[in-house]
């Protein structure tokens, strides 16, 4: 993952430091899983762990000239380690071990703390769209079918819907949190010959994790459920995005991205303010499904191990995790930060639309009075057509339609016309909506 988008405490999880410290500590506690089944003497396994080198940026560097020669990183590390430790007691690093017991069991390890910052920062995006739902569960907009205007809706309904995607979102990571939460240490090909199944049960709980019967590495069907957590939370961004940049394009102009002091929006026109964040996190969605593909095809290995799957997942797991986590945190600052023009929506619903978006009650008051309804339709239609292309009020054509006045009745065409245009009435239950995502998020 390139820098700009990488948060630190995200990536912190994947720097190489991290990733042979837990290593080390899968080693260290097998060797301890050891002497509580009575194989290691407590004396031997107490210097293992003191003796135990230091996982800094020396030995990481140590590790990688070692690996030159060995052309085998979990070999390399083994070797620096017991190293350090020296003999006799070194004996005991890695025994009855195969590589993906430690590579997978770290693994393991790791994606549970990423997913626990992802579910925290899906809490935070929910919690921010929750509240600007409840804030704006009053504010008038015209609801889009198609991109065309269709009935009144309010901008806090908009946000609170997606508030609960996102909420079901958080409990995709959470389930595949606890999809990745296995660990393995039964040697190759997984069945125990060389290592007793005290010493899995041993590292598992103290690292939080279940033991799992595995091949010779953790089934990848676990890794893709953890990749799909996070496409899909990326495409639930990338749905927000969407819908706040058509409500940015200048001629809707009804919510703005958050503008710095000091901020440009083009190095040639200066006028320009553009949803920059929200095209970003668009382009996120897109990598982040193209990384769910890759941990699907990591799926079908060859018998009971091969590395097929290793070169992707040294990229797509740090990479998605990364980037999620930063879109996560990315679009909740957005919505923190989004500036709403509610008189504008008003307007585009009330007077960009003629008052056209009222047509369904005028329909539903013809078919009450009695008419048939395709004959009714028929007369919404037309006056709606003639609204629109002489870019009238609909409610002056309805009312110079003789045609209609015969079905109502001429007395009555003005108090049904203000019930069908009543915009209250149409919003009427809209906080149904809203009042779903009181207590979402955070």
């Amino acid at each position: 993952m390139i820098e700009r988008y990488a948060l630190p405490e995200m990536a912190a999880l994947f720097s190489d430091e991290a990733r042979l410290a837990l290593w080390l500590e899968i080693e260290l506690l097998a060797v301890e899983g050891w002497s509580e089944l009575g194989v290691v003497s407590p004396a031997a396994a107490g210097v293992v762990r003191r003796r135990a080198p230091v996982v800094d940026a020396a030995f990481v560097a140590a590790v990688g000239e070692r690996e030159r020669v060995t052309d085998h990183d979990v070999a390399a590390f083994v070797d620096l380690v017991g190293r350090a430790i020296g003999l006799p007691e070194s004996a005991w690093v890695h025994y009855g071990l195969t590589s993906s017991d430690v590579v997978d069991t770290a693994l393991s390890v790791t994606l549970c703390r990423a997913a626990d910052l992802l579910i925290g920062a899906a809490d935070g995006l929910a919690g921010a769209l929750a509240r600007r739902a409840v804030e704006f569960a009053g504010t008038p907009i015209v609801g889009r079918t198609h991109g065309m205007h269709a009935e009144p809706t309010t901008f806090g309904a908009k946000l609170a819907l997606f508030a609960l995607q996102v909420e079901r979102d958080r409990v995709r990571l959470e389930q595949a949190r606890a999809s990745v939460a296995v660990g393995k240490l039964s040697g190759a090909v997984g069945t125990y010959s060389n290592v007793d199944p005290g010493v899995e049960t041993y590292v598992c709980a103290a690292l939080g994790l279940t033991p799992t019967p595995a091949n010779q590495v953790i089934s990848r069907d676990r890794h893709a459920q953890f990749l799909y957590a996070v496409a899909s939370t990326g495409t639930t961004i990338e749905a927000i995005a969407v819908e706040l940049r058509h409500l940015q394009r200048s001629e809707v102009a009804e919510v703005e991205e958050a503008f710095g002091s000091g901020q440009k929006g083009s190095s040639a026109m200066p006028h320009k303010r553009n949803p920059i964040t929200a095209e970003r996190l668009v382009g996120m969605a897109r990598l982040l499904r193209g990384y769910l593909v890759a941990g699907l095809e990591d799926v079908a290995l060859w018998h009971e191990r091969d590395i097929s799957h290793s070169a992707a997942e040294r990229i797509i797991l740090p990479d998605a995790s990364q980037l999620c986590y930063y879109a996560l945190t990315r679009a909740a600052r957005l919505i923190d930060g989004l500036v709403v023009h509610a008189d504008r929506m008003r307007e585009n619903l009330l007077e960009g639309s003629y008052g056209l978006v009222f047509s369904q009650p005028v329909l539903l008051a013809l078919v009450g009075a009695g008419c048939d309804r395709d004959a009714a339709y028929a007369i919404v239609q037309r006056d709606a057509r003639l609204s629109a292309a002489e870019r009238r009020p609909f409610r002056a054509v309805l009312e110079a339609d003789g045609e209609l006045a015969a079905v109502l009745g001429a007395d009555r065409v003005a108090t049904v016309l203000d019930g069908a245009f009543d915009l209250e009435r149409a919003l009427r239950h809209a906080h149904r909506i809203t009042d779903a995502v009181r207590g979402v998020g955070r």
